[in-house]
């Protein structure tokens, strides 16, 4: 996992101010809620008394309950309540539970996992234009699965694979009839034409100015039919979204670490243009993203699973693939990881001596023990406008075999 990085974890609709929503993410787990006002409040999810997961527990006003013994902790983390030592006791000050910078952007919640920093050093939440600017109408859904997410990443950043990966399910016939198949023949030539295209031609890498996202264009061909060609642009902005636009489809997925074992799919379809024209009521024009989602989940996608489960080594690093010039944009990856990681690993530049505005940035903590270091809490409010607030976080662990 890359340090220092704004990760999407959830959609942000899926938080609630009348019940904390717990999840498990970058090795962790953490708790999500919303005060009485809306404010997106992200914790650790346990409770420091013994260690009960506030994620099964209550709201009560703007505090968090755990479920275990009723003690309270507010959006900066301090407990505030214990019943069992009155309305009148002294709480201890090191009651209290690590609080995480958080912000709405693109419909999802966004957590920092790296040190501490001023709420003016956190950088801004990163997204290719292909997703700031997209005005379709989408769908998105999310579901775990038990591969790293550098191989889940590495699977959606090339596309030749979907030719031998995709061909034996039953429902995949829908896909060779409506994708590809020729109006002509009705699209019952769909799966022929599919597994005839095992080409990949004019594809060419592009890294963008700020060096954070890379795009590869290429089309996918049958060698002796060049009338048989599916062009790609498939855009990877770090440290886990993959956007994938062709003629038939588009999606955007975040592929988000659980740990080193599990990672978060995110994956947002978008409208099909082919029926914009005739669908001109929203509702009918969100069910086929809706419906291949649920084929994406059910069937696409475990498809891909089944051979990453048995990929080895499990988290893919420099060194351990024999990549082919096609795979350009896969070794520009893990190049660029590679240097996302060292670059995390080095020491940040103290402030300018006499700059107020500016404190010195503390390496990250060995372990999660307080809210941030000016007292504020991490928060956004519900309109997405994040107010920052450091935290004190666990140290961020590099994946042993993706150390440069």
């Amino acid at each position: 996992m890359i340090p220092n990085q704004w990760y999407p974890i959830v959609e942000a609709q899926e938080v609630r101010n009348d019940k904390p929503l717990g999840l498990r993410r970058m090795g962790q787990d953490i708790v999500l809620w919303r005060d009485i006002e809306g404010n997106l409040v992200c914790q650790g999810a346990r409770c420091p008394h013994k260690g009960a997961n506030l994620g099964d527990g209550r709201m009560k006003g703007n505090t968090i309950e755990c479920p275990y013994h009723g003690f309270r902790y507010g959006a900066d983390g301090a407990c505030r309540v214990i019943p069992a030592m009155g309305s009148g006791a002294r709480i201890p000050g090191s009651l209290r539970v690590p609080t995480y910078p958080v912000q709405e952007r693109f419909g999802l919640v966004w957590m920092w996992w790296g040190d501490e920093r001023p709420a003016a050093d956190l950088p801004p939440v990163l997204a290719p234009a292909e997703v700031t600017d997209n005005r379709k109408l989408y769908a998105t859904k999310r579901w775990t699965r038990p591969v790293h997410y550098t191989r889940y990443i590495e699977s959606l950043l090339e596309f030749y694979h979907v030719t031998y990966v995709h061909r034996d399910h039953w429902f995949n016939y829908i896909d060779y009839l409506l994708l590809y198949g020729t109006p002509s023949k009705f699209g019952l030539d769909g799966r022929e034409r599919y597994l005839a295209a095992t080409r990949i031609t004019n594809h060419q890498v592009e890294t963008e100015a700020e060096g954070r996202t890379i795009r590869y264009s290429f089309d996918h061909c049958q060698e002796d039919d060049p009338t048989n060609t599916t062009h790609y642009v498939i855009t990877f902005t770090f440290p886990c979204m993959v956007h994938v636009q062709t003629e038939q489809f588009e999606t955007t997925s975040w592929l988000v670490p659980i740990d080193d074992e599990n990672t978060e799919h995110i994956l947002r379809w978008y409208e099909y243009e082919q029926v914009k024209p005739v669908l001109r009521i929203e509702p009918l024009r969100r069910l086929l993203p809706w419906a291949s989602l649920y084929m994406e989940k059910w069937v696409q996608d475990p498809q891909d699973v089944r051979i990453m489960e048995h990929q080895e080594p499990k988290i893919s690093a420099g060194g351990v693939n024999k990549f082919i010039p096609v795979d350009e944009m896969n070794a520009k990856y893990i190049s660029m990881r590679a240097k996302l990681l060292a670059d995390a690993a080095a020491p940040r530049e103290p402030a300018p001596a006499g700059d107020a505005a500016r404190e010195p940035v503390r390496e990250p903590a060995p372990a999660p023990d307080a809210t941030a270091g000016n007292g504020t809490p991490a928060r956004a409010t519900a309109g997405g406008r994040g107010t920052g607030g450091t935290r004190r976080g666990a140290k961020p662990k590099e994946d042993a075999a993706a150390r440069p």
